[in-house]
């Protein structure tokens, strides 16, 4: 810490560092293949129809970029960057080969932002082991592992009468830049609507990983579990076949698919179109537009903290090299005297802020600062931080502070 005057050394005592356990709250909503995040809808700016230079429903990491036209024949956009050299660096992407076939030594290797992340849902008509993407042998083990909170995580179980490589399933994908460490148990919720009602509702209510349909009251599959979360790896799988929806006593089929056949609604249809490919649909009575869903929870995020105190002692901190601090109109005492024999300083009158119940004269003089910002500094004395205080605290040399300084990592 420095102050005018000098450095001040943090003692053993003044600093401390903690964990801060937090909950962050997630909202997604999906209609008619758009995806919406916590209520916020797209913002055009002064160079492009999205201010944060990503789609609806997405966050951009580090929010670079932002209000930055992304085409165009040269567009302005952050990009990162490092030349190649004998220290081999380079980024993820670049494989080995290209790295010495492609770049020369000197040359930029460069990639690009934003990096953006949403939720992503993956259908599996005919079973997790139909998919190139993502085969049931990839989360095997993640299932299985979750066995001991409910028999539904099995893989396959002879019990249940299901095997998860040939039923027929929905995969909600969650990134961790979400949830951070795990999704928290007993904060998730899905919802689906149909022409704006609710048919169905899901919740981990026993904080086991069972989805658990709890509304309507009395629905088609009320009590039943209609999937499993993973809450560590941040996917929710969906597994739940019963009609949702029925109409004045009719079944009510809607295109969930994007194909000719309309199906029932039912919970592997959750989230459809949530950048899965299927694009948006003509609207009508019986579109998937009239469908529309809602997802809901929190995650389990681990913030390092640093807690310093920095202390403001009677008797020090009362002098500044402000020019405020000063009284006005000495510029010629600011000068000092030379010649051949010697080298003299001015002496300099500070400025008296005491107030009093005149005009003139002003209070008995007392050396009066203002704290307004503190600087934290390394062994180096490089500054790496600046506290500023919301107001300034009057300083005087009878009076002392202790300032609470905490920094999130």
């Amino acid at each position: 810490m420095k102050n005018c005057g000098g450095f001040v050394k943090f003692e053993p005592n003044d600093v401390f560092h903690n964990v801060v356990k937090t909950y962050p709250e997630n909202e997604f909503f999906v209609y008619d293949s758009k995806i919406y995040y916590n209520h916020r809808s797209q913002q055009s700016g002064s160079f492009t129809g999205s201010v944060p230079c990503v789609a609806p429903g997405h966050i951009n990491l580090h929010e670079l970029n932002v209000d930055r036209n992304p085409t165009g024949v040269d567009p302005k956009l952050i990009y990162p960057f490092v030349y190649k050299s004998s220290d081999m660096d380079a980024f993820r992407a670049v494989t080995v080969d290209s790295f010495f076939s492609t770049y020369a030594y000197g040359d930029i290797i460069s990639g690009s932002y934003p990096m953006s992340a949403s939720i992503v849902r993956k259908h599996f008509a005919s079973g997790m082991s139909s998919s190139a993407e993502v085969t049931g042998s990839a989360l095997k083990n993640s299932f299985n592992h979750y066995k001991y909170l409910s028999s539904h995580y099995a893989y396959s179980s002879s019990v249940l009468g299901h095997n998860k490589e040939t039923q027929t399933s929905t995969l909600i994908s969650i990134p961790s830049i979400f949830y951070g460490s795990s999704i928290k148990k007993g904060t998730v919720e899905l919802s689906y609507y149909i022409t704006g009602t609710l048919v169905g509702k899901l919740q981990d209510k026993n904080r086991n990983g069972e989805l658990i349909q709890v509304e309507p009251a009395a629905s088609n599959g009320s009590g039943n579990v209609a999937g499993v979360v993973l809450y560590n790896e941040g996917f929710i799988h969906l597994t739940g076949t019963w009609d949702l929806y029925a109409d004045g006593g009719s079944k009510t089929t809607l295109d969930y698919n994007n194909s000719v056949t309309n199906v029932n609604s039912s919970w592997i249809y959750f989230a459809a179109g949530a950048n899965d490919g299927i694009p948006q649909s003509t609207h009508g009575a019986d579109s998937r537009a009239s469908a529309s869903y809602e997802l809901l929870f929190s995650g389990t995020n681990y913030v390092p903290t640093v807690t310093m105190l920095a202390h403001a002692p009677i008797g020090k901190f009362n002098h500044s090299n402000n020019l405020t601090y000063l009284e006005y109109n000495q510029t010629a005492a600011l000068t000092p005297e030379t010649g051949n024999y010697r080298y003299i300083e001015r002496d300099l009158n500070i400025k008296n802020v005491v107030s009093s119940a005149y005009v003139d004269p002003t209070g008995s003089f007392e050396k009066t600062t203002y704290i307004s910002k503190i600087g934290i500094y390394d062994e180096d004395r490089n500054l790496i931080g600046l506290a500023s205080l919301a107001k300034p605290v009057k300083k005087t040399q009878d009076r002392d502070f202790t300032f609470k300084l905490k920094l999130d990592i």
